[in-house]
Parts: structure tokens; sequence; C-alpha cells
């Protein structure tokens, strides 16, 4: 309170005589000036109005100037009011104890009204730089807690944003095994409708023996799955060109159809154990019911490969979309949260991009796991665009000196040294309008920082290598809750 025509003062005093002659004195100079004559009427004032400054007598019946600063202070409606002591004592241990119980000052009796207003006046004035120290104080903490809101809501953005991007590429990725599901699915459909009138003939129409070589058919095919899968329209071919002269030599007319079913069926070796089959005048009947019988495990097993890979892709979405409020930090794995990442990201690697992987195995890190992810996710989508969706991504991880470090390396264009330091800076980017908000290394070096870590990038011609240091002791005592 810097205008004395504005600061309100209460003189508490049990003498007549003191109390009109200060509030004569302190009302000439402009300040508003309530008397009370005991300390039950200054408290009494004070809470109903509290005043910017009291001036308060010791030495009063009922209640003493002690006990009542006592109670000033005590009470949050009137403890921050600057107390001046007046009184006729004038020995240090008075002194010692009007600071004791609060008091900013002590006016002995007599006293000279210019030393009375001078203390007033300094009093005011720091009282006034308190407000508004407190008030800037006020206004600096809600913008500190709008600035944490304000970059809690850019990260979420740009994790969503880049969610976004993902979502188009997970549903082109989902696309394949759904694809592979619905293909086999009904090609399952499609045998038993065929096969179910026929077959039971068919195996009617064998001997024992060959019933049992029958069976030992199906049972090698279905031991054969996976490399069956696995081979190439080339591969094939080479198989049938070797197993046609075997048929040739025992006069199988039609050997090139048989060699066909044969492949197709993993019999590669052995042919000689299966002659009674392939020699049958029914031969291309019975092989063909095996190859349908054969069939429905390959179905079976694609369905099942394409349900693994669907899940996977989903499980990562999950990972990286699912959002949960951590208070603390968490033991979690590093190594899969970088899978996480590549996975999601599998489909716009899978023609034109090598991932090279350089994992050593690493302890668990207490960490927000679901930041960390939003940093290798950034890396990653960072590296993938610098290279423009081909070439070589090489991932790095390993344990130095009590910390994880976990390297992204591209063989992009690299990035210029005149912008390597600017790469950080919010809003900083060599992307065309419209192409990128500038924040996604900004968060990556935030979120980092939060860790108690530090991101760096090397670059030059062909290699550009960003380095994510992460103490595994890091400290997160300031930390109340995730960036």
């Amino acid at each position: 309170m810097t205008s004395s025509s504005l600061a309100n003062i209460l003189v508490v005093d049990d003498t007549p005589t003191n109390l009109r002659l200060l509030m004569t004195l302190l009302t000439q100079r402009g300040y508003t000036v309530r008397p009370a004559v005991s300390g039950k009427q200054a408290i009494a004032a004070a809470q109903g109005l509290p005043p910017d400054l009291i001036l308060l007598d010791i030495s009063m019946p009922e209640m003493d100037g002690y006990e009542v600063c006592r109670y000033f202070k005590a009470d949050a409606r009137t403890q921050d009011i600057p107390i001046i002591f007046l009184s006729a004592a004038s020995d240090v241990l008075d002194k010692v104890k009007a600071f004791e119980v609060g008091g900013v000052d002590y006016i002995t009796k007599p006293f000279q009204i210019e030393e009375v207003l001078a203390r007033i006046t300094t009093h005011l004035q720091l009282r006034s730089l308190q407000s508004q120290m407190q008030a800037q104080n006020s206004e600096l903490s809600q913008a500190l807690t709008e600035l944490k809101a304000t970059q809690a809501q850019l990260i979420q953005n740009e994790k969503m944003a880049a969610l976004g991007e993902l979502v188009a590429s997970v549903a082109h990725e989902m696309n394949s095994p759904l694809g592979v599901i619905r293909s086999s699915a009904k090609n399952v459909d499609q045998l038993l409708t065929q096969r179910l009138t026929t077959l039971p003939t068919c195996l009617q129409s064998l001997s024992p023996e060959q019933q049992s070589l029958f069976l030992n058919l199906l049972a090698r095919s279905r031991e054969n799955t996976p490399k069956i899968l696995q081979m190439s329209s080339r591969e094939k071919r080479q198989w049938r060109r070797q197993i046609m002269p075997q048929l040739a030599e025992q006069n199988i007319a039609a050997a090139e159809e048989i060699a066909d079913i044969l492949v197709d069926l993993g019999i590669l070796q052995d042919l000689d154990l299966f002659e009674p089959l392939v020699t049958d005048p029914n031969a291309m009947e019975i092989l063909e019911q095996a190859y349908m019988l054969a069939g429905f495990h390959r179905s079976t097993q694609t369905i099942l490969e394409a349900v693994d890979q669907a899940v996977t892709v989903v499980q990562a979405l999950r990972r990286y979309a699912y959002h949960r409020d951590y208070t603390v930090p968490i033991e979690a794995d590093v190594t899969e949260g970088i899978e996480t990442s590549l996975t999601l990201y599998h489909n716009q690697m899978r023609h034109h991009v090598e991932v090279i992987r350089h994992y050593r195995p690493l302890p668990p890190l207490r960490c927000f796991p679901e930041e960390l992810n939003q940093v290798w996710n950034n890396l990653i989508h960072n590296a993938l665009q610098a290279m423009n969706y081909q070439g070589t991504l090489a991932v790095t991880t390993k344990e130095v000196d009590q910390a994880i470090v976990v390297q992204i390396t591209d063989n992009g264009p690299g990035v210029a040294p005149e912008i390597q330091e600017k790469i950080f800076e919010p809003f900083f980017t060599t992307k065309t309008a419209g192409k990128g908000t500038g924040l996604g290394l900004s968060i990556v070096k935030k979120l980092v920082e939060k860790h108690s870590g530090q991101v760096t990038v090397m670059s030059q011609a062909g290699q550009t290598t960003f380095s994510v240091l992460l103490p595994l002791n890091a400290s997160f005592e300031s930390c109340d809750a995730p960036v």
C-alpha cells in the first residue's frame, strides 16, 4: 500500500490521550484510522475489516499486547498484517518478546511523531511490496500451471497426429492377414463341400496297405507344411524336374501331374515308399484326395499365422495408443517399447527399408513407458521420412556406465551442420508447410530430459544417428505427473 490516503490503520491503546493523539496525527497525514481501547475490541475490529497496519500498545488490562498479537498471528485473516508495538517499556527483553510473538517493529513511548510516521510508511511500503510479490507469485504459478497444461496438450496432440498416420498404415497392414484369413476360410469351405461325399468312396477302394500309406502320406505332408508354405515357385519347379524321371521309370502316364501333386504335398524324397499309391490306376484321384485333405491343414496353419500377425499389430497399436496417467515411474522393458514402434511402422518399411537390430540385454528401466514409446515412435518416424521410406534403419541398444543408450541410425541425406543445433527447438522444421509441426524432436528432447537423460544427433551425408541416453538411477523427485 504505497498511498497513505488508502491505508487503513488500527490503533490499539487503553489510554484515551494517546489514542486521540495518534488518531489526529495520522488522520492529518491522510490515513484512515480506527481506534480500539482494548484487546478484545481490537480483535473484533480487525476481523470485521482487516486493516493494513496495526499500532498496538503492550500494557493493557485483560489482554496485553503480546496476547493480542499472538491471536492475530494465529488467525489466517490477520496473520499477515504488520504490527508495530508501542510501549513505555524500553527493556531489551520486552523488545525481544515483541518480535518473538510476531511484531515487525517496536517504538518506545514517549514517541516522536516523525519516527512513528517514518516507520509506518516503511512497513506499509513493505506490506505493499509483499502483496505485489504474492500477486506476482500467484500469477506465475497460474502461468506455470497453464504452461504445463499446454505442453501436455501439445505432446498429446503430436502423439495423436502420429497415431492418425499410423492408423492408416495399420489399416492397410491389417488388410493382408484379413485377406489371407478370408481366402483360407473360403478354401476350407470349398474343400469340405467337394470332398466329404467322395472321400469315403475313395478310401473304401484302397487296400489295407494303400490305406496305411495314404495316412502316412498325409502325416508326412503335415510335417512338411511349414516348408511347403515357404517354398517359392522356382523351387517347386526344380523339385518337379527331379521327381518326374523317377515316375517316368515306372511308366506312369500322368507323371507330370502326379509330380506336381507330390511336390505340393511336400513329398520330395522316399518316393519308393509310396509306389503302391502312385502306380495305382486311380493314382490321380487318390493323390488329389490326399492333397485336398492336406489343404485343410495348410489353410488352418495359414489362418493361425495371419491371426498372429493381426494380433501383433493390434497389440502394438494398443500399447502405443492406450494412455494411463502414471503418477510415478514404473519398471519397463525399453527394447519392447522400441519393437512396438517398429511393428507399427512395419507396413511402411517392409518393401524398401531394411531394419537392422543390434540389441544387447538391458535391465528394466524406471520410467514412464508411454512417454518413451512416443520418443521411439517420433525418432523412427523421423528417420523413415528422412530416407523417404527406402534405405537402411539400424537400431542399437546397450548399457553404458549405469545408463541405457539407444541409437537410431538412417542412411538418408543427413542434417546440414548449420541446423543441427536447431532441430530440437520447438516449431523448427525443414519440411514444407503442412508436412510437419516442428514439435516432434522438441517433444523428444523434453521427454528424455524428464527422465534425466540426453538426446543428441550426429549427422553427415548418408548417415544420421540420434542417440538417447537414459540413466538407470534417474531421479523423478521433482516430477509429480507425466509431462
